[in-house]
């Protein structure tokens, strides 16, 4: 028995369709598709935000002490991500297309770079920041894990009468 619905299409296609539709669902918040496709974006969302969720606070404190430009010892603490952190990160970057912060309208360019010059990974930096953070809490209060997502059915498809769903994060 397949682990994976199939989908009617090759590998190659498949794998980008769902990390395409991945992408899209932790980026917007919530996606429409079909049914069959839903399931499987789910199951995959579900395991890269419990991977986030495990890592977001592993945090390692290191202390650099260097010469300044006039030969005087500063020492300085950084914050930085501890090995397993920095793993997570790396998995998820090798399955998540890296989606660039748009431009808002009433900004100019200066302003948008500005703004966006310290971020490399914006939708890695969401999932750490800002879902990570949400769902914990939200295990802790409810003490269960996964169930980060929900299908709402739409009704078919015009053309071909395909379920569609709206999948979406909650």
């Amino acid at each position: 028995m397949a682990t994976e619905r199939k989908l009617g299409r090759p590998a190659d296609q498949r794998k980008a369709l769902l990390r395409n539709q991945v992408s899209q669902l932790i980026w917007n918040g919530k996606i429409v598709t079909t049914l069959d496709r839903a399931k499987e974006v789910r199951s995959i969302a579900e395991k890269l935000i419990t991977l986030a969720m495990r890592e977001c606070d592993n945090t390692v404190e290191v202390t650099k002490t260097f010469k300044n430009d006039k030969g005087q010892e500063v020492t300085e603490t950084f914050v930085n991500d501890a090995p397993s952190k920095l793993h997570a990160r790396r998995i998820l970057m090798s399955y998540l297309y890296d989606i660039q912060e748009q431009k808002k309208s009433d900004e100019s360019k200066a302003e948008y770079k500005e703004r966006t010059k310290d971020i490399k990974h914006p939708i890695i930096e969401k999932m750490f920041r800002e879902y990570a953070p949400k769902y914990n809490k939200r295990k802790e209060e409810l003490g269960q894990g996964g169930g980060y997502t929900r299908i709402l059915k739409m009704g078919p498809r015009k053309g071909d009468a395909a379920e569609m769903v709206v999948l979406e994060l909650i």
